[in-house]
């Protein structure tokens, strides 16, 4: 059994942090050829990583003594914190910060087989190889100092996870303004569809050729308005006498829904501040199932420097 006193295991969950901040990050650099500050924090530490430690240490502490008891409660242990974390980050940011969706024998994306058999040989590992040596630097360090060292831990990294959960909030509400300026320009489109059709049904036809392939991005879907309405323009100018005034009006009101629309979006980019912006680049695999176009979208955003 491992007998700590609260403020070592906090120290210890605090180097776990660490220490899975060193590995990802330089496996995820190595992978992607370029530094990448890996994790959900701007500071060099990763939760899960720490959890997951403390997590086998705790499981595994009342079979030291038997090898496949330690590997089983790794696996049933860990496989249970990689998805509760995964539902709960999901549920309160709509993202997906790991997926193993394409992955053999996976559960909603959140665990898979593969993964699970891996966290029970790592359970052995952390508990009979790893974990000894940190011990023994942990003793060496006077009683004192570690407490006062954990309390200054305590304080960064309680700031700095504050700071990346409001920005991860911030960065769903971002995703929610943009399907909704997006489900705003669809309808915008639908009216000008029926407009268009109205006041030229050789362009409508054209215009119906042009959308039958998905829109998918944002200024696809402005650049088919801003068609749309010089389409309309054009027919108004040729024949203004065979167009009553409630087609104008409606006309009007339309062009000038898009425009505050078409003003909404080039702000996006600008919402993005270093936090956010770090937050989408340093997790290249990061998806979201409900708002996947919007993210597609904030991530060429994040990805330029100008900020848009």
């Amino acid at each position: 059994m491992f007998n700590y006193a609260g403020f070592q295991w906090l120290f210890l969950f605090y180097f776990y942090c660490f220490g899975g901040w060193c590995f990802e990050s330089a496996f995820v650099s190595l992978k992607s050829r370029k530094w990448v500050n890996r994790g959900f924090m701007r500071g060099p530490f990763l939760p899960l990583y720490g959890s997951g430690a403390i997590m086998m240490l705790v499981v595994s502490g009342p079979f030291a003594d038997n090898i496949l008891l330690t590997y089983v409660a790794g696996v049933v242990g860990a496989t249970a914190l990689e998805y509760v974390t995964g539902v709960v980050m999901v549920a309160l940011f709509k993202m997906r910060y790991w997926d193993y969706t394409n992955r053999f024998m996976n559960f909603q994306g959140h665990i898979c087989l593969r993964s699970s058999l891996a966290w029970g040989f790592l359970t052995i590992l952390m508990t009979r190889v790893i974990h000894r040596p940190i011990e023994g630097l942990m003793y060496m360090i006077p009683n004192r100092m570690l407490y006062y060292l954990t309390v200054l831990l305590t304080v960064y990294i309680v700031a700095d996870f504050t700071l990346s959960f409001k920005a991860a909030l911030d960065l769903k509400d971002i995703l929610v303004r943009i399907m909704r300026a997006r489900e705003e320009l669809e309808h915008i489109q639908k009216r000008l569809d029926v407009l268009i059709a109205f006041c030229n049904d050789e362009k409508e036809q054209k215009r119906q050729a042009r959308d039958e392939r998905r829109v998918l991005w944002m200024n696809d879907l402005t650049a088919g308005l801003e068609q749309g309405f010089a389409t309309l323009k054009e027919a108004l100018l040729s024949r203004p006498s065979a167009y009553g005034e409630s087609v104008r009006e409606e006309i009007a009101d339309l062009r000038g829904k898009f425009s505050f629309y078409r003003e909404s979006e080039k702000g996006y980019g600008r919402l993005l501040d270093f936090y956010k912006r770090d937050m989408i680049r340093n997790n290249p695999s990061m998806r979201s199932d409900e708002y996947e176009i919007a993210f597609e979208e904030l991530k060429e955003l994040a990805n330029d420097k100008k900020g848009r």
